[in-house]
């Protein structure tokens, strides 16, 4: 019994642990100063990988990732600001490099597809509740009260049921 609670104990730090990221950003990579070495991790999770695609530069293993994050730490060094330093990215690999894209005339299909599609299929869900109401009306199945015939029926069959020899 003891060796299962530790068991399931392993299992959910095993769990846990898998679940934090995992940073590729090797030891070598580091800038001495604490300050500028925050401003290129914020950096590097805000920039795709162009190998993975799906992954900040931060997380990435490809020597594209490890090429980029040592330039953002150059640029860094250089003095340039966070913005200067996504300006000359975004420059040099074009607008896919960043993970969130900019708020513009080129992306405004990229940014407004969701809210439209939740916006239709709630407008869907609506009509599709009101069109079965109406048919429902039509039907004359609105008004759940029994009628006198339908009344004395279900009392000989609930007058049955207490009494099981008795026909209904």
């Amino acid at each position: 019994m003891r060796s299962r609670g530790l068991a399931a104990g392993l299992l959910a730090a095993a769990l846990v642990l898998g679940a934090m990221p995992a940073h590729a950003v090797l030891p070598d990579e580091v800038m001495s100063d604490p300050a500028k070495e925050a401003r290129a991790r914020e950096l590097s999770k805000e920039l795709r990988c162009m190998v993975c695609q799906n992954q900040s530069i931060d997380d990435s293993e490809a020597p594209l990732a490890r090429d980029l994050r040592l330039l953002v730490r150059e640029r860094i060094a250089a003095g340039d600001s966070n913005q200067q330093v996504i300006d000359f990215l975004v420059a040099r690999y074009g607008e896919f490099v960043l993970l969130k894209p900019r708020f513009n005339e080129h992306t405004l299909l990229l940014w407004l597809t969701p809210p439209l599609a939740l916006l239709l299929g709630g407008l869907a869900i609506w009509r599709f509740g009101r069109r079965r109401a109406n048919a429902t009306k039509a039907a004359g199945l609105s008004d759940p009260a029994l009628t006198a015939d339908e009344r004395a029926r279900l009392e000989r069959f609930l007058a049955a049921e207490s009494a099981p020899d008795k026909p209904i």
